[in-house]
C-alpha cells in the first residue's frame, strides 16, 4: 500500500515563505508523477504543482514564480517551497501520486496565509 506522509503546513503572514514536504513510502521513480494539489475552504481541489519522472515540471498559473517543486531521491521525498504566500494560498495541501490510472493521496496538511 502507497502511503504518502505530508508535513511542514501551518500559519504564515502574507508575503512569507513556507516548505512542505512529503514522503513516500516508495521509489517516487515508480510513479508517472508526484506532486501537490490544494483545496481552499469552499472550493474545488486544484492541482499547485507537479513533477513527473523526467523532472518536467507544471504548475498553476496562480502560483507560478512563487512556488517551487524538487524531489530528494534518495529519501523519496517530494517537496514544495512557497514564497510570497498570499492569503488565497490557504488551504489543505495534499501530496499526490499516479500511475497509469491509480492515484495516491496525502491526508494533508494546513497552511493558513493571514496576518
Amino acid at each position: 500500500q502507497v502511503r504518502l506522509v505530508e508535513s511542514g503546513g501551518g500559519l504564515v503572514q502574507p508575503g512569507g515563505s513556507l516548505r512542505l514536504s512529503c514522503g513516500v513510502s516508495e521509489n517516487i521513480f515508480n510513479f508517472n508523477a508526484v506532486g501537490w494539489y490544494r483545496q481552499a475552504p469552499g472550493k474545488q481541489r486544484e492541482l499547485v504543482a507537479l513533477i513527473n519522472v523526467g523532472g518536467v515540471t507544471t504548475y498553476a498559473d496562480s502560483v507560478k514564480g512563487r512556488f517551487t517543486i524538487s524531489r530528494v531521491n534518495a529519501e523519496n521525498t517530494v517537496n514544495l517551497q512557497m514564497n510570497s504566500l498570499k492569503s488565497e494560498d490557504t488551504g489543505v495541501y495534499y501530496c499526490y501520486s499516479h500511475i497509469l490510472r491509480r492515484e495516491y493521496w496525502g491526508q494533508g496538511t494546513l497552511v493558513t496565509v493571514s496576518a
